[in-house]
């Protein structure tokens, strides 16, 4: 990978502001974790727990949707496992219509959540107020129908593929490897609050694999973070530093990516080690962001569910995201941030240097 790094040709402006939007999709699951007993106690006693799903843009697809079918939680003690099944558990999301069979057929128990559909603090609930004892979870599992999908508008003439002319957009089935997610764990504790949120990355974690049909979901695009303890990043790159490297800029789709964003962990990194997100380069990319133009002045990237703490933000021209690709990409412009706790979003502005 190449690197164009000079630590003078970028201009950093951060702040904090809370409640601002960032590009996510979050699927809201409150749990609310009963011991026995009278009500009184545990409504006073009881500790909560949420889970969050949220994604990151993926190019030419229009819909990734995830079809949800249960969320088990596995206990260390076995006796205390428990499964959620959607549609049927009392205080799970109601099932939806989103994921069908070959015949059309309405897959029951089933919630099907479009990934791009959401965005900044607006939320689906999967879960809401269901009772689980407390102790240690060693996994969550995210059950899923093999009948997740993707549809794609490759000829960019803004209307879904539909190559076999059937009226319905081309579903290009997404695998999930077991079809379901495992995650970390989390101790439940009386009075405790849990709160996290399960990023999809589709950049770095979905697939097309030569020779295979359709598209391959890896855990390696997916990761929880605890909300309480991250923050988001908005940034923004002037106009004037993407034409000077001889970037594209003003697309007339406004969904074109113009540029992207890397994202690694600490600072004061070794620059000619940044890898893409299928580099060979020995410092790995945590997430990536497309930067997108708004139609009018402004070029705009946005990154949610950042664990707080010390980053290092690539820019590069490059829109190829492969991510199984060792690309070779060019990184204009390099500099540092830090991501604050409970929700705060982080301002980063690439720009021309005075």
């Amino acid at each position: 990978m190449k690197n164009k790094y000079d630590p003078k040709w970028v201009k950093l402006q951060t702040g904090i502001k809370m409640n601002k939007t960032t590009l996510a999709l979050i699927i809201s699951a409150v749990l609310v974790q009963g011991c026995g007993g009278d009500s009184d106690n545990t409504a006073l006693n009881a500790p909560s727990f949420s889970l969050s799903v949220s994604d990151a843009p993926v190019e030419n697809a229009v819909t990734v949707v995830a079809c949800f079918s249960q969320i088990e939680l596995k206990s260390s003690d076995s006796a205390n496992n428990q499964t959620f099944l959607i549609g049927d558990t009392i205080g799970t999301a109601t099932a939806n219509d989103l994921c069908t069979d070959s015949n059309n057929a309405i897959v029951a128990n089933t919630r099907g959540i479009d990934l791009l559909s959401f965005t900044g603090a607006d939320s689906t609930e999967l879960l809401n107020n269901i009772e689980i004892n407390p102790g240690n979870y060693n996994q969550i599992r995210l059950v899923m129908s093999p009948l997740s999908y993707a549809t794609v508008d490759l000829d960019k003439d803004g209307i879904e593929d539909d190559n076999d002319q059937d009226g319905r957009a081309d579903r290009i089935p997404i695998r999930v490897p077991s079809n379901e997610l495992k995650l970390d764990g989390f101790t439940a504790t009386l009075g405790g609050i849990t709160d996290l949120t399960v990023e999809f990355d589709l950049r770095k974690g979905m697939t097309n694999p030569v020779g295979q049909e359709g598209y391959i979901l890896k855990p390696r695009g997916v990761r929880i973070v605890d909300n309480t303890e991250s923050g988001h990043i908005e940034g923004t790159v002037s106009e004037a530093l993407l034409m000077n490297n001889m970037c594209d800029v003003m697309p007339e789709d406004l969904s074109e990516t113009v540029a992207s964003v890397y994202v690694y962990q600490g600072i004061n990194l070794d620059t000619t080690e940044l890898a893409d997100n299928g580099g060979a380069e020995s410092i790995e990319s945590l997430t990536s962001a497309p930067v997108l133009f708004d139609g009018a002045t402004s070029y705009s990237f946005e990154i949610g569910f950042i664990s707080a703490g010390d980053y290092t933000l690539a820019l590069t021209c490059s829109t190829d995201t492969d991510p199984e690709g060792d690309d070779d990409i060019e990184f204009i412009a390099i500099t540092e941030t830090n991501v604050g706790e409970d929700g705060s979003t982080t301002d980063v502005s690439f720009a021309v240097p005075e």
